[in-house]
């Protein structure tokens, strides 16, 4: 005679997650005894049950929950993503490249470096208006959040250039629109008058593991992308920083590239997940595109290390099927790029998408309901709140 298995809890009972315990409730006939699965690690759990963002992680600690099988990782990074998201709302954003190719550095896999022949034309940047009225097309197709990039290394001398991206950007706020921008190395004065012109986020991936970096870029170095981060984060901007998949790069290097991100002072606002798109005449122009399952793992890994974080599916995503992102949908991801285009790479259309979240029961996520929606709500409810004060202070005189 067998015992019965009872599911219980694995955590506290708020968590939905459960696992077998060696418990009799009544016996029943059977072949063989039912083996009993071990308890999942303290750190797994610790996970799944945490009530905010934590920047102590260890590289160990992620790997035990990136090792994770994945049905359990991604069920567990599901029921951590409706703790701190609304499952069904994705952030529409945009993406222009307002500047065009002969870029210096040497990233193996991008078309915009001077150094590959691709066949990109070098461009120079575009005029305000004419991103103006592309941020205007992506708010009416439902994207609140529009992002601007420049195939520069970094941006000393450009102050002409720095100008008008300043007027870019507070042209797309008086949209109502998130504003980001990816414009390579910044120090903290450039950063400090990018805030002040309201911008809402800066981009600066870090590309992959502190171990694997020097295998794809040689021209900038790892810890110059964290500067550039931190004179971002300090000037008060929001860090969107993530990485690519697909670069060669072993299991523990999407481990060491989460660990990164989620040992920063702050964690990211948002943490993009990129596919590595080949790009013929690129040194990673060849490369078999990287298994879904570690596009997903990836996923699910940093959703429940990054918890508050927006996980945005990037480059590459076009070439998911739909059932895919849905799965990525499911994991953790909360934000999509959609448009014409996305820098030199296809992008998913607005009407494809709209069709996609219609099926699924998805939806855009409104623009009150963004990092930057939140806190402007947050802002005036202070602000309303201290009126009241005084009012009150003044009526008790």
């Amino acid at each position: 005679m067998a015992q019965r298995l009872l599911l219980r809890p694995l955590v506290s009972s708020s968590s939905s997650l459960l696992v077998p315990t060696r418990e009799t409730a009544r016996s029943f006939s059977t072949v063989v005894d039912i083996p009993v699965i071990k308890p999942t690690s303290s750190v797994f759990q610790d996970a799944v049950q945490a009530s905010g963002p934590r920047t102590n992680w260890t590289r160990e600690e992620i790997a035990e929950v990136y090792n994770t099988p994945l049905m359990e990782l991604t069920y567990a990074s599901a029921s951590v993503h409706r703790r701190f998201h609304k499952p069904g709302a994705i952030q529409m954003c945009t993406l222009m490249n307002i500047k065009t190719g002969g870029c210096s550095e040497d990233c193996s896999y991008c078309a915009q470096s001077s150094r590959y022949n691709t066949g990109l034309k070098a461009t120079k940047m575009v005029n305000v208006e004419s991103v103006l009225e592309a941020a205007r097309i992506a708010k009416e197709n439902g994207s609140t959040r529009f992002c601007m990039g420049a195939a520069w290394r970094d941006m000393r001398g450009r102050k002409t250039n720095l100008k008008n991206i300043k007027e870019m950007v507070k042209g797309v706020r008086e949209l109502g629109m998130e504003a980001c921008v990816t414009l390579g190395m910044i120090d903290a004065e450039q950063a400090k008058e990018l805030k002040e012109s309201g911008l809402t986020a800066y981009n600066h991936n870090v590309d992959t593991s502190r171990e694997h970096y020097p295998s794809v870029i040689t021209t900038r170095t790892y810890d110059e992308r964290l500067a550039t981060i931190k004179n971002v984060s300090e000037a008060g901007i929001h860090v969107c920083t993530g990485g690519i998949l697909g670069l060669g790069e072993k299991p523990k290097d999407h481990i060491g590239l989460i660990h990164t991100v989620a040992t920063l002072p702050t964690h990211p606002e948002s943490f993009p997940v990129n596919a590595l798109v080949p790009i013929k005449g690129t040194p990673l122009g060849d490369r078999k595109p990287i298994a879904f399952d570690a596009i997903l793992r990836t996923i699910a890994t940093a959703r429940l290390v990054l918890p508050s974080t927006i996980i945005r599916l990037a480059a590459g995503r076009n070439t998911m099927e739909e059932e895919k992102q849905v799965l990525c949908f499911m994991a953790g991801a909360n934000a999509v790029f959609t448009g014409e285009k996305m820098l030199t790479t296809e992008c998913n259309g607005w009407d494809e998408d709209r069709e996609m979240f219609e099926r699924w029961g998805l939806r855009a996520m409104a623009p009150h309901e963004t990092m930057q929606g939140k806190q402007e709500q947050e802002a005036i409810a202070g602000t309303v709140g201290e009126a009241e004060q005084k009012i009150e202070a003044a009526a008790s005189l």
